[in-house]
């Protein structure tokens, strides 16, 4: 892969899209936990262990999955983790029972992780002259999607309920999926990292190369 190659708006936008929809999931369940105890008979001082379950997968998936990045080629662990996100956001819309459901959640917040590995990818694949303006760009679509999360989440329940939210995440997901796919360059497995390397911004380079050429005079 060549990283002075530049990504184009398309594929920004797409890669803040992902984050956003993926993000906001961990966080839409609050307008939603009257209707949820409501249909399942969970009491009020477990309806809280919804938000709980989810934030506490999500830490653990920035721990677990995260990391995968340098092990998995990142197109493939991106689309993977998106893929098995739709199926945990369509079992928590379709949930017929309390452990269905808390599974499902448990599931949102450990998947959600890839909003970081779409991070460090999205600035992996950038130049080393734009990689700040990209990794701000697709960080922005992680704080849009906690803020409006909640706002998503209460109209949808408004007009169908608290499952057309999981069911509507679920569809958007799905849809990115294949953008992705077609839209993500296919390289091969490299280290993720958001913080270029000294030595591949051009000062540093340069005097990397300095004193390579000094070491060699000083031996002749």
């Amino acid at each position: 892969m060549n990283n002075s190659s530049s990504l184009s708006r398309y594929t920004l936008i797409l890669f803040a899209l992902a984050c956003g929809v993926a993000v906001a999931n961990v966080y839409c369940a609050q307008p939603l936990l009257d209707q949820i105890s409501n249909e399942f008979g969970i009491s009020p001082s477990t309806i809280g262990a919804v938000i709980t379950i989810t934030q506490l997968c999500y830490a653990v998936g920035l721990l677990l999955l995260v990391p995968l990045g340098d092990l998995v080629r990142p197109k493939k662990l991106i689309i993977s983790q998106m893929v098995l996100y739709v199926l945990a956001l369509t079992g928590i819309g379709l949930s017929p029972t309390v452990t269905v459901l808390f599974a499902g959640l448990a599931a949102v917040g450990l998947l959600a992780s890839v909003t970081q590995t779409l991070v460090a990818y999205a600035s992996t694949l950038a130049a080393p002259a734009e990689r700040g303006r990209v990794v701000g760009f697709v960080q922005s679509g992680i704080v849009i999607g906690i803020l409006l999360a909640r706002t998503f989440a209460g109209l949808l329940t408004d007009v169908g309920g608290w499952r057309s939210v999981y069911l509507t995440s679920g569809a958007l997901m799905l849809l990115l999926v294949g953008l992705l796919y077609r839209a993500l360059p296919q390289v091969e497995r490299q280290r993720l990292y958001l913080i270029p390397s000294c030595f591949d911004r051009p000062s540093c380079s340069s005097r990397k190369n300095e004193h390579c050429s000094s070491a060699a005079d000083s031996r002749h």
